[in-house]
């Protein structure tokens, strides 16, 4: 199988420890790319809409987001890591994110998405660790992806690794290993079942893009729905 990894940060801390102990179940039987934020993705979107209007591959930072993006493709299974920076994921992970909103429903979001398994960890001091996740979340969701496990962690002590009492880590390996153990065992050979509410929002979207195809033809997300067959009874899930 294979799995991409994009941490929100660069820094070896907790997060990053964290992290390890998760993919630590997948090291003898998996191909794992990782990218580390912001050194893979190094600019931030300018809201230039390139990619919504015209092509994403023209877009300014297309080398750094398409290679991303053809490792997310790919991917079987998804891991997204942050700590909580001010209650919300690392600066870093919102500027790749921002990018890929061309991805999201309302315009064009890939078929193989629908079927996408993802895993999301995220850790704080005190509080902050949950809506962190939520941040990844709804870029994920809005990609298509439904089937997403989070862990969140309160330190409640030390943000230093090293200072971090022993009985405590090993709480959070025993909770990481579980969960990867859980996510070992999916058959990834099946695309997730694509969720009523990724459909929901799917068909309202299909409604808008009917409309928006009326009344120009050549419209980029248009088109884009039309060539999958999406405004009529092609569906990206199975």
């Amino acid at each position: 199988m294979k799995i991409t990894v994009i941490n929100g940060t660069e820094k070896h801390g907790v997060t990053y420890r964290m992290k390890e102990m998760f993919l630590e179940e997948f090291k003898n039987d998996a191909e794992i790319t990782e990218y580390y934020l912001p050194k893979d993705c190094p600019n931030f979107c300018v809201g230039c809409t390139t990619c919504f209007l015209k092509d994403e591959h023209l877009c300014k930072d297309a080398e750094y987001i398409q290679r991303i993006e053809r490792s997310l493709l790919e991917a079987d299974l998804l891991v997204f890591t942050s700590p909580a920076y001010v209650f919300h994921a690392t600066g870093a992970m919102k500027a790749m994110l921002d990018h890929f909103g061309y991805r999201w429903m309302p315009h064009r979001p890939a078929k193989e998405m629908f079927g996408k398994r993802a895993v999301i960890i995220t850790q704080c001091l005190g509080s902050g660790a949950k809506p962190t996740a939520k941040d990844i979340k709804d870029s994920l969701s809005w990609w298509g992806v439904t089937a997403i496990k989070t862990i969140s962690f309160k330190l409640m002590a030390d943000i230093d690794w090293n200072k971090i009492d022993e009985k405590k880590k090993e709480g959070f390996r025993k909770k990481l290993t579980s969960l990867a153990k859980k996510m070992h065992r999916v058959d990834y050979s099946r695309p997730a079942s694509a969720g009523l509410m990724a459909k929901a929002k799917f068909m309202v979207v299909r409604m808008l893009q009917t409309s928006l195809g009326k009344q120009d033809p050549e419209y980029t997300d248009y088109k884009y729905w039309k060539e999958n067959g999406w405004i009529d009874k092609v569906r990206p899930w199975k």
